[in-house]
């Protein structure tokens, strides 16, 4: 389990303000005291949300990779979603039903002591507490468990999981609008109205769905574009030329045989470098006759020889693992098959 250095300053500040809300009723320190405990039994409630969720998906066979606890919400990781409609739903609707069933629990407790009493108001905190997240974790919006619902049963009517992805995250947009105007205006009728505190948690809140929605469908095009990513179909054609070859003589052979690229060898026909293309941009028309390609080409250094088969995210990886412009592309017999640019790839994700 992971928690963010910040749910300690943010858990702080909610001891301050629960405090300053008991200050009608209890005195002194023991405000603080009861605040506190309301805190840590709420950070709870949103641990067994989270273990509700990894118990589920570590039942289907789903690896969990962690659980991770941030200011205001929880989170748990897995190296796979849910092979299944069905198991996605039932992953998804365990932590709210938990919240809710931790608010009866708390409910319950709350009738057996004395009213008015300080465990008898912290058990009713919490319950009000489990059954806000509850209730709100079933609204229908991605990046909530109630987002995560829809897009199961749209996985299951249109048996797309990526057209599901996307309906949800943009419910969640709409949800994440509809939350920043209608509880506002119930509030105050005007954000210069109302509680201003309780509008900028609206406001947090609003942002937190319409992020998390915004990376699922971010996520959901990329993925759909990971086809398209194949290091043979995207590679430049290249030409070979000695190190000593004056620039324009280079360019001009590349024009000539329509090539993109230019890989640089030694004496024994072996690729040894690769003009940089933007070096290339960068010198002026009349000073190219007079520099040699060896000047502005890049070592060919271990990491940047890729195999031409390499495709999805093997081919990524590739590139992440040695960040460079250019890379030289070869067939399993050691040829060289061409040149792959990194603004190449890029392009094939623009837009997503």
């Amino acid at each position: 389990m992971y928690v963010s250095p910040y749910w300690f300053v943010i858990a702080g500040v909610f001891i301050v303000i629960y405090a300053r809300d008991l200050s009608g009723t209890l005195t002194g320190d023991v405000r603080y005291m009861v605040a506190a405990a309301f805190v840590v039994l709420l950070y709870a409630s949103v641990l067994v949300h989270e273990l509700g969720h990894g118990l589920v998906a570590r039942a289907f066979g789903l690896p969990v990779r962690r659980i991770v606890l941030y200011p205001l919400v929880g989170g748990t990781e897995m190296d796979s979603e849910p092979p299944t409609p069905g198991q996605s739903f039932l992953v998804s609707a365990t932590g709210p039903c938990l919240n809710l069933a931790l608010g009866v629990a708390s409910w319950q407790l709350s009738e057996l002591v004395a009213g008015g009493t300080i465990p008898s108001i912290v058990l009713r905190q919490v319950m009000f507490a489990n059954y806000f997240v509850g209730a709100f974790n079933f609204l229908p919006g991605l990046p909530l468990d109630g987002g995560q619902m829809l897009r199961a049963v749209i996985w299951k009517l249109t048996r797309r999981p990526a057209t599901a992805t996307i309906a949800a995250a943009w419910v969640g947009r709409i949800l994440a609008i509809a939350l920043l105007v209608v509880i506002p205006l119930r509030m105050g009728g005007a954000y210069g109205g109302g509680n201003l505190v309780s509008i900028a948690w609206v406001a947090a809140i609003s942002a937190f769905i319409w992020i998390g929605a915004s990376q699922a469908i971010r996520a959901t095009r990329f993925r759909a574009r990971l086809p398209e990513l194949q290091a043979r179909r995207l590679a430049r054609k290249a030409i070979s030329v000695p190190a000593s070859t004056p620039l324009a003589e280079a360019v001009r052979q590349a024009d000539e045989a329509r090539a993109r690229a230019v890989v640089v060898v030694d004496n024994d026909s072996k690729p040894i470098a690769i003009l940089s293309e933007a070096a290339v941009t960068a010198t002026p028309p009349q000073r190219r006759p007079w520099i040699e390609v060896g000047t502005l080409a890049r070592t060919v250094e271990p990491d940047l020889v890729l195999p031409a088969d390499l495709s999805g995210m093997a081919l990524l990886d590739a590139v992440r693992k040695a960040p460079a412009s250019e890379y030289l592309l070869v067939e399993p017999s050691g040829q060289v098959y061409g040149v792959l640019a990194a603004r190449d790839l890029e392009g094939v994700f623009s837009g997503v």
